[in-house]
């Protein structure tokens, strides 16, 4: 009897000293409904697929299991503050929350709870300064980059100069939207270009008196940044005024498959910036399809794997991964918390050599974070839509923004905010 009960004992005792399986938990602030799913549900899909294969071909990451709550956000700003406060007991090591609108109200919030926010090409430019933005990191680029990418293909397009050419702004009248008139107003005085603003209220399902304007002035480009339902609306307005759509490009949220679907051959020749591969022209698609898909596992139906958003949302899931490889390896655990999966943001090197050992070469630029830069190299490509082939092609190779210009500006924003909100400078 006694050493029955010994037995038990000592085998409570084992089970109390072994570690409990950790969750590594990656919040999804999706959304699948509203004027903006179309763009939401894929790259939802294309994150959460990502973690999925990680789990299923490699038991995680470091030996630890992933997992990715989604809250329903519809792309409303109140809603995604109530998600993120649902969910960041959760022990939630990042957020993404895919909206600007939501990234301004949550930068104070992330901050002083300490959880890392990546606001991948979107949110506050300036946040690109990890001297002021110690929780919030933008890499591989932000909106200032994208816009600096435009004027530097149609430079190209140009043969080097556009003085004396005209440029229209075509944008949704946000924040969002707002955001590359500063950046556009410096290259204009620099490149010689005359800027025209043209705004158009959200949703932007009225779009007629824009294009005829557009059509009346003749510039000699349209810069398009737009967002959901806006973009399908402005794609085939520019088709029906006969606008050659190889000089109207948009930002890389207003250049994916919904939004150029709906012209017909009418959107052939479309042009926007990107900073991912497109199609499934990639080996990692195998794995996808094997581990994922196959396996009844995937987060939708499946079809819209190598879309645009699809692999931006792979790319957001690759990135958050190989941050906490990094930060398990510079803490020695494997069990990380969000302090520490921000210091593997903040240290986050990912190669042209590392992207192809992922089965994704060339899938991205080359990514190197410090403490000083949160934005990463600001590169992306210009990608162009073939209406017969129903498929995006990348027509340049990654082109580096004018960092000249766009420092200057990340550092005169950042200061100010860092003032505003008493910040004291780091990575002294």
């Amino acid at each position: 009897m006694r050493l029955k009960k010994l037995a038990a004992v000592t085998a409570a005792a084992i089970t109390m000293a072994s570690p409990v399986m950790a969750e590594l938990v990656f919040p999804s602030l999706s959304y699948r409904t509203g004027p903006f799913a179309a763009g939401g549900v894929p790259f939802a899909d294309g994150y959460a697929d990502y973690f999925t294969l990680l789990n299923e071909r490699d038991g995680g990451i470091g030996g630890e299991l992933t997992r990715v709550p989604e809250c329903e956000t519809a792309y409303n700003t109140e809603k995604g503050v109530e998600c993120y406060e649902a969910t960041k007991g959760d022990g939630a090591l990042i957020y993404q929350p895919l909206s600007t609108g939501i990234t301004y109200q949550l930068i104070p919030k992330v901050s002083a709870d300490g959880i890392p926010m990546h606001t991948m090409g979107y949110g506050r430019t300036s946040a690109a300064n990890g001297k002021v933005f110690e929780w919030i990191f933008n890499y591989p680029g932000n909106y200032w980059d994208s816009a600096s990418i435009m004027v530097k293909h149609a430079l190209d397009m140009e043969g080097g100069s556009l003085e004396g050419k005209s440029i229209a702004l075509l944008y949704h009248n946000s924040a969002y939207g707002k955001e590359p008139i500063r950046t556009l107003e410096e290259l204009a005085e620099k490149h010689g270009y005359n800027l025209t603003l043209i705004p158009v209220d959200s949703p932007g399902q009225e779009q007629k008196s824009q294009w005829l304007q557009i059509r009346r002035e003749k510039p000699d480009y349209v810069f398009f940044w737009g967002w959901g339902v806006m973009n399908q609306v402005a794609i085939q307005e520019a088709a029906n005024i006969r606008y050659p759509m190889d000089h109207f490009i948009g930002v890389w949220w207003s250049g994916a498959e919904p939004d150029v679907l709906p012209a017909g051959d009418g959107a052939d020749g479309y042009k926007s910036t990107n900073f991912t591969g497109t199609g499934t022209d990639y080996p990692i698609f195998d794995d996808l399809q094997t581990y994922v898909v196959d396996k009844g596992l995937a987060a939708g139906d499946g079809q819209s794997l190598g879309q645009v958003q699809y692999n931006r949302g792979m790319y957001a899931a690759m990135l958050a991964a190989e941050a906490v490889r990094k930060a398990q390896e510079i803490h020695g655990v494997s069990a990380i918390n969000a302090a520490q999966m921000r210091d593997g943001m903040e240290a986050l090197e990912v190669t042209a050599a590392r992207m192809e050992e992922l089965g994704m070469p060339n899938f991205g630029p080359e990514v190197n974070v410090t403490c000083e830069n949160h934005g990463g190299p600001g590169m992306g490509l210009i990608q162009q839509w073939d209406a017969s082939a129903q498929k995006w092609v990348a027509i340049t190779d990654y082109i580096q923004s004018d960092r000249e210009v766009i420092n200057e500006l990340i550092m005169e924003d950042s200061a100010a905010y860092a003032a505003e909100n008493g910040i004291e400078e780091r990575c002294n």
